[in-house]
């Protein structure tokens, strides 16, 4: 876990990003104001594919005050080979999965990397991290006023006590 104790301020604001939603539509972050976000780099056949569940719980057990995000992304081995339809159909299925899936995009730094993960991963936007999605489940929370507060590892479950601990924390 690396944490931003100092609460440095993004240069960027994190609600000037968007994203495009897994079925096309945009998703503008200005809709985020107020909660707490966890976005997650996914993907459907790795080891840590099991999160799904501990992330719909999480969604689920904190409704109203913190968003979960998961960016469907094949960075890591080929482990989300399907397209943007059957990725949903497979989170629904298998984990019930509710909460919003994007279009499946690269996470990490290179011409491709999806604008939101550029933002989590550069400093001079997100004012501190430059820490990069080492493999598929790496989480980043972001405050209610749109402060990158911590990075949590792929082995970090959604569910644990470092996790929730933050999610908890009143600002």
């Amino acid at each position: 876990m690396i944490v931003n104790t100092s609460k440095v301020a993004p240069a960027v604001p994190f609600y000037s990003l968007h994203a495009v939603k897994n079925n096309g539509g945009d998703f503008d972050f200005e809709t985020l104001k107020g909660k707490k976000v966890l976005l997650v780099n996914t993907a459907s056949a790795c080891g840590y594919t099991p999160q799904y569940d501990e992330l719909e719980k999480l969604h689920q057990a904190h409704q109203g005050t913190l968003a979960v995000i998961a960016f469907p992304a094949n960075d890591f081995g080929a482990q989300e080979q399907g397209s943007d339809e059957q990725i949903a159909q497979f989170c629904k299925v298998n984990f019930g999965v509710t909460f919003p899936l994007m279009k499946k995009s690269g996470v990490v730094r290179n011409a491709e990397q999806n604008p939101v993960f550029d933002w989590l991963t550069d400093k001079s936007k997100n004012g501190w991290n430059e820490q990069q999605p080492n493999w598929n489940f790496c989480k980043y929370l972001v405050d209610e006023d749109g402060v990158l507060l911590a990075f949590f590892g792929p082995g970090v479950s959604p569910m644990s006590e470092e996790v929730l601990s933050e999610v908890k924390a009143v600002q």
